[in-house]
């Protein structure tokens, strides 16, 4: 048992090994399942559970503590590795009720089969005694659920607030201890699940500003002892402020396709344009998803299969679609044998981007002359283009 501040402690599972979120986000640092203990002078609230997997070890931390009875459960988001437990923590804590909102209380019903008795509903604003200390719920929706909820434990300042703030970090450090590396974290968690949601982020944002922050304890990574370093962190991501970058994901086959990436690289270095280039064929997609957060301009290099784009590369454009990421501009560079599709589906699968399509480049067969002129004034365009957000010089 690890105590945040007097009679406020982590009761949570670190998950060193796992590598695979939801079976589709890598998690190269494995990730914690953060629940957290508060203990007033009458009665004491557990602040979510832990994913399934890891259900005994949240039971032999809440052992450990030897905080006596739970009188309630916290629930501040639906999904299993917040939630998974709470059947389990019923059974050794009967008479505890489980503290939500409307819309997770029906999304736990569902996904848990908890009993609708179990519950005691709140609603956004509302405060609780425990005490000496008070929560207050607050709605945080599309955070990245829209049942999602936070705790604002007053009298100490935390802020409990789910996924919201999260890095998938498996370390043991209780706070930040190595800036550099939560931030990296905390970027590709936001990139691979908070930021199709930007415009509700903004509003939460606005919400939580009003409260005085001392301390932000998600539910996964670890806690923000200076909580202005994650919160700066998502003003800057939200915003529609975007970066002199251009994101290359692109696959070849017989080489014809990675001439043309490599002049248009030298092309754009050349203008001094930044570059984030990914192969896509080894490529870590979390990676990838990081450079989107902050690109002006997202280029994808394809050959063309079976008439139609390689499927690494349809594949790379689903997942920009969904992410919907703030760029401004996108293009299609590539080749063909004898015909197709290729530009035509991909623009398609992009069809959420707001964002405007510059002339592509493709070539039949290996590039000639031509082509690589057409490359070379795509990355004027890019240049102008920037130089008119004023983000290139």
């Amino acid at each position: 048992m690890r105590q945040l501040v007097p009679n406020v402690y982590a009761v949570g599972a670190i998950d060193w090994d796992r590598r695979l979120f939801d079976e589709l986000i890598p998690l190269p640092d494995g990730t914690s399942y953060n629940a957290y203990v508060v203990k007033g002078s009458e009665k004491t609230a557990l602040l979510d559970t832990v994913d399934p997997t890891k259900t005994e070890v949240l039971i032999e931390n809440l052992a450990r503590a030897d905080i006596g009875k739970i009188d309630y459960v916290v629930a501040h988001h639906g999904e299993q590795d917040h939630s998974g437990a709470i059947p389990d923590v019923l059974v050794l804590y009967p008479n505890a009720k489980v503290v939500t909102n409307a819309k997770c209380k029906a999304t736990l019903i569902d996904l848990l089969h908890i009993d609708e008795e179990k519950f005691l509903t709140i609603s956004d604003g509302q405060t609780m005694s425990l005490g000496d200390k008070a929560l207050q719920f607050l709605d945080i929706p599309w955070v990245h659920w829209p049942e999602t909820m936070g705790t604002y434990l007053q009298e100490d300042g935390i802020l409990f607030p789910c996924d919201f703030f999260g890095s998938h970090l498996a370390t043991s450090s209780l706070v930040v201890d190595d800036e550099a590396v939560v931030y990296e974290a905390a970027k590709r968690y936001y990139a691979e699940i908070m930021m199709p949601f930007r415009t509700a982020i903004r509003k939460n944002l606005e919400k939580i500003a009003k409260l005085n922050v001392e301390m932000i304890a998600p539910s996964h990574g670890p806690v923000y002892d200076k909580p202005g370093f994650i919160v700066d962190a998502y003003k800057d991501w939200v915003s529609d402020q975007v970066k002199n970058e251009v994101l290359l994901a692109y696959v070849s086959m017989h080489d014809s396709t990675r001439k043309m990436v490599e002049h248009f690289v030298d092309a754009l270095i050349e203008r001094d344009i930044t570059v984030r280039q990914f192969n896509l064929t080894g490529a870590d997609i979390g990676k990838l998803a990081i450079s989107l957060v902050d690109t002006a301009t997202i280029v994808l290099g394809s050959p063309t299969v079976l008439a139609g784009a390689h499927p690494q590369v349809a594949y790379a454009a689903i997942l920009a679609n969904a992410l919907r990421p703030k760029a401004k501009f996108a293009s299609i560079i590539g080749s063909y044998g004898w015909g197709g599709r290729m530009v035509e589906q991909l623009t398609g699968l992009i069809s959420n981007l707001k964002v405007d399509v510059l002339e592509p480049v493709t070539a039949k067969g290996h590039a000639r002359d031509d082509d690589f002129a057409a490359l070379d004034r795509l990355a004027d365009e890019i240049l102008a283009k920037h130089r008119e957000l004023g983000i290139a010089g």
